[in-house]
């Protein structure tokens, strides 16, 4: 039986002038850019993460591991959702891809995630509330757009909140 999904968070979208499986390509390598460095390591031991550091096959399949996330599913070139746990939240983030023209795709990730007991509270004002969630997914999208292809000045609209609470 599955487990229920995790309380919604927030949604964001980008439109990449680029096809999705290059997009997919770009996803994986910027996860691995973004979350692998000893920074994220260090922040993943730091938080008590369950998975702290980076390994099995690239691009990035079902099972292999960044620090604070494992992939859960990976269905390319449609889906990537990585799972995690630490001392202050259990979280999601799903990205989904679709190809809205033979070079131009959307790109979408949306966190779910649970803030348990006082703590965990503290925790999600310190990151949901603050906007340094938002923050760092809109800088996410944009890298990897970047990665993508697409130069920076594209018409293409960037990065932006879809939905969130």
């Amino acid at each position: 039986m599955p487990l229920a999904p995790l309380p919604y968070i927030d949604e964001h979208a980008t439109v990449v002038e680029a096809p999705a499986e290059a997009v997919w390509q770009a996803l994986s390598e910027t996860l691995d850019h973004a979350f692998a460095g000893p920074g994220a390591t260090a922040y993943a031991r730091l938080v008590g993460a369950t998975d702290r550091t980076a390994s099995g096959p690239r691009p990035l399949t079902e099972g292999a591991t960044l620090p604070g996330f494992r992939v859960t599913a990976a269905t390319p070139p449609r889906e990537l959702t990585l799972s995690g746990r630490h001392r202050f939240s259990t979280y999601t983030l799903t990205f989904r891809l679709e190809a809205l023209t033979p070079t131009r795709s959307r790109l979408r990730a949306e966190s779910r995630a649970t803030f348990p007991g006082p703590t965990g509270g503290a925790y999600r004002l310190l990151v949901i509330t603050t906007g340094t969630h938002a923050l760092g997914m809109r800088r996410l999208l944009g890298a990897i757009r970047h990665r993508s292809g697409q130069p920076p000045n594209a018409s293409g609209p960037g990065p932006r909140s879809v939905r969130g609470r």
